[in-house]
């Protein structure tokens, strides 16, 4: 096996001390720039990666960031948000240590052994988008939520931007001529929902379009909610032919998730609406194993979610010191936008339905 290029292949390929590599790569020491620059040459050259752990105990710097999930590690929803955290934590030479919590299990030991690790600051991700109290073991001043904010702790956080979401799928059935588009979703009061149900209200009236929101009961958002809602909006299939009420008016849908709109799609099956053509649909997450799989393609917009992964570690790093962002405030909400994924489900309004 190949042996993997170390600081004194550097060394020699610069024409350097090895020193003067550490304090070069570290900006610690005098270096002058154009030193610096043949050694950042002689890295790019021969792929060098230093280990930041190896690092740290050289240095006496940590260089470790902890993370603690709630089930986003063990779920395949939003690995992305892992995926991104540690893209960002290697590209600024840190680590992330993460632990796995069961959501809501803010006492978790776990949490505790991450704390007596002496991590630098821990990133927390929420399960879900939600309001939240900060774990009491946590320090504000080293802890960053992730897709959660606490109101009553001076705590950044990184969330989506739930009502810019909304105007993005919106957008998206207005550019193809809809008008009479309803939203479907769950009930709650959680940021996701009266974010993304005043993103399309706010998106549509100023269209000149009327708002029709349907509510499944109870706050699991799956495809028995949506289907649930679906039924709701266009009746039962009896009576679907005779073009009656509000709810007939209907040419599109802008589902909450994926996963309602999946729901969606079984309803208009039974009515024989054909989807992208008599009845246009877009959800939200660009979950692969539903909107991938769907036929058509279900249109949607993508979480942030490695986007967010690495706005919740930089903000980590901004505390430690190892960044520095001065129009970045230390603490408040920082809301990230998400990206429309085109398939086959939108398409231009049709004058009659089959």
């Amino acid at each position: 096996m190949a042996r993997s290029t170390s600081i004194r292949d550097v060394a020699a390929e610069a024409g350097v001390s090895i020193t003067t590599v550490s304090h070069a790569l570290s900006g610690k020491g005098t270096v002058s720039a154009r030193t610096r620059l043949r050694v950042e040459e002689a890295v790019e050259r021969l792929g060098y990666a230093p280990n930041p752990i190896a690092r740290a105990m050289r240095t006496d710097r940590r260089a470790v960031l902890g993370f603690v999930s709630e089930e986003i590690a063990s779920t395949p929803y939003a690995g992305k948000i892992i995926v991104g955290a540690q893209a960002e934590a290697a590209a600024h030479d840190h680590v992330l240590m993460i632990v796995d919590i069961a959501t809501g299990e803010f006492d978790d030991p776990r949490i505790d052994a991450l704390i007596q690790r002496q991590v630098d600051a821990v990133v927390f991700a929420s399960a879900s988008n939600r309001v939240i109290r900060l774990p009491r073991s946590l320090d504000p001043a080293r802890t960053v939520l992730l897709d959660a904010f606490d109101p009553a702790a001076p705590v950044p956080s990184v969330v989506p931007d739930e009502q810019d979401i909304a105007a993005t799928a919106v957008r998206a059935l207005l550019e193809a001529g809809h008008r009479r588009i309803a939203h479907l979703t769950v009930e709650g009061a959680g940021p996701a929902v009266t974010g993304r149900v005043e993103g399309y209200e706010r998106t549509l009236v100023e269209a000149g379009g009327a708002p029709v929101v349907v509510r499944a009961a109870g706050e699991v958002a799956d495809a028995a909610a949506g289907y649930r809602a679906a039924t709701e909006l266009f009746g039962p299939v009896a009576s679907h032919a005779a073009d009656e009420g509000p709810a007939e008016r209907a040419t599109a849908v802008f589902a909450f998730n994926d996963q309602m709109a999946m729901g969606v799609y079984q309803v208009a099956e039974e009515r024989g609406m054909r989807i992208g053509r008599d009845l246009s649909v877009v959800g939200i997450d660009d979950l692969q194993l539903v909107a991938a799989a769907l036929r058509p393609g279900l249109t949607t917009v993508a979480l942030p979610h490695e986007q967010m992964g690495r706005a919740a570690v930089r903000r980590a790093l901004e505390q430690t010191g190892a960044l520095t962002a001065p129009h970045t405030p230390r603490a408040g909400v920082e809301r990230l936008r998400g990206e429309l994924v085109v398939r086959g489900s939108i398409g231009p309004v049709t004058v009659t339905r089959s």
